[in-house]
This record gives structure tokens, C-alpha cells and sequence, in this order.
């Protein structure tokens, strides 16, 4: 039996994106204390640059938001010149956050803790 399994990351957290210029912003915020204990450890600007390779981002930078337990990630010259200028049918990164939410993680196979709590608002 696997001591792992695979979920889409929107099941440990949920996004928001848009442009700052040429640059994409793409926020991660956690459900829970323990998912964002989680995307802390595993959620590095080297994974989210591997996950945009075909934007084409010059740099990417994460920072983080402990009192909302949320990542923030800037995606450098990701928006082939912006809103006025980009040919892309995304010319303001709106899409980026759903599009990082379905990367495909890696989790304990006990990851129960992770995911958003089901019944009472959270």
C-alpha cells in the first residue's frame, strides 16, 4: 500500500491571480493550519517555475503570509508584455491561480488534516 497519494492541489487550498503589469501574481491560501504547514515545506518558487515553464517567467519569487496562511507567488515577465500589449488570451494572469489549483501533489496517504473541513464553516 502507497504511503502516498495524489490530489489536485485545490483540495488543500484555494487561489487568486492577476497581473501587476508584465509580472503574474498567483496566491495560494491554505484551508487549514496543517495544509499550509504542508504548502510551506512543498510549494517552492522551484516547483511553481517548473509548473509556468511555457509562460516563459524571467524569475519566480514566493513569499509567504502566515496570518492568512497563504503563499504568494510573482511571476516575473509571465504576461508576454501585459494587458495592453499581450497577444495571450489570458492577458492579465485571472486564470493562473485555477490553473496552478489543478497541479497534481503529492500527500500522506493520512492527509485528512490537509483538506478543507467538511460541515461547519471554517
Amino acid at each position: 500500500m502507497s504511503r502516498f497519494v495524489l490530489l489536485p492541489l485545490s483540495q488543500l487550498a484555494h487561489g487568486r491571480s492577476g497581473d501587476k503589469g508584465n509580472h503574474a501574481n498567483v496566491a495560494v491560501i491554505a484551508y487549514t493550519d496543517a495544509g499550509y504547514a504542508w504548502l510551506k515545506t512543498h510549494l517552492s518558487a522551484e516547483k511553481v517555475t517548473a509548473y509556468f515553464a511555457p509562460l516563459g517567467a524571467t524569475r519566480v519569487e514566493r513569499f509567504e503570509a502566515d496570518n492568512v496562511r497563504g503563499l504568494n507567488f510573482m511571476l516575473y515577465d509571465a504576461l508576454a508584455g501585459g494587458a495592453s500589449r499581450s497577444l495571450r488570451s489570458d492577458t492579465q494572469g485571472k486564470s493562473y491561480a485555477l490553473a496552478l489549483l489543478r497541479m497534481p501533489v503529492e500527500v500522506p496517504a493520512e492527509h485528512t488534516a490537509l483538506l478543507r473541513p467538511t460541515g461547519a464553516a471554517s
